[in-house]
């Protein structure tokens, strides 16, 4: 399969990305095309749909191995379940697939055309194999029966985020922020009180620790670029 384009989003690591799409909705993301699918022709009609399917590759996954039962970590990490049954990154395929929200098409003078997405669960650069519009007759189920997904996706997190620390982000970022700690973005079998956790967003590192229900910010800085501006 060819890539046909990445995205650019505020998450430079994979810790703290939402588990899954749309779950919040604030975050925002650019899918830039690769030179020979800049084409806009090549998405005409694409603006009449709100919703798209984006099929992408886990690319920062190292292990090439995978096993047929994963530890879903919203089930504490005890609890094995089979690899088809979940969305674990670890698959035979490192392929992923999320339903983002379309804000929006231009065409830019040196990206040529952009895709301007938002509620993407992927970390920035991430590699996309194949765009589709989200058809709701087809595509959605409201019958459909779920199975330990209904134990977990109702998991929050009390966030306590001081506004001096808070007022590093610029006034956009801040209700995203917010949103995607509330996710508790830890893995479920670390329940460490005095364990101080590290995700990066939109720039900035964030230090928090979590007790109980609820999780409160330590610190927040500037997020230091390596040379090579990675």
């Amino acid at each position: 399969m060819n890539i046909i384009a990445h995205i650019e989003t505020d998450f430079p690591d994979k810790f703290g990305i939402p588990r899954q799409s749309g779950m919040v909705d604030e975050l925002r993301g650019r899918i830039i095309f690769e030179p020979e699918y800049r084409r806009m022709e090549a998405v005409r009609g694409l603006e009449e749909f709100s919703h798209i399917w984006l099929l992408w590759e886990f690319s920062e996954n190292r292990e090439r191995t995978w096993t047929a039962t994963v530890r879903p970590p919203r089930l504490g990490g005890n609890k094995r379940i089979g690899v088809f049954a979940t969305r674990s990154p670890f698959r035979p395929n490192n392929i992923g697939l999320s339903c983002v929200r379309l804000i929006g098409i231009e065409e830019d003078k040196k990206q040529g055309v952009v895709l301007y997405v938002q509620g993407a669960d992927l970390m920035d650069g991430t590699p996309i194999y194949d765009i589709k519009p989200y058809i709701p007759f087809t595509d959605c189920h409201p019958e459909a029966s779920e199975g330990y997904t209904r134990e977990t996706r109702a998991h929050r997190l009390k966030v306590d985020f001081p506004v001096k620390l808070l007022e590093n982000y610029p006034p956009e970022k801040r209700e995203a922020v917010v949103k995607i700690l509330e996710q508790d973005p830890r893995p479920a079998y670390i329940q460490d009180t005095e364990r101080i956790y590290g995700m990066s967003y939109a720039g900035y590192n964030i230090r928090f620790q979590v007790d109980g229900e609820r999780l409160t910010v330590c610190e927040v800085k500037e997020r230091v670029r390596p040379e090579n501006g990675l």
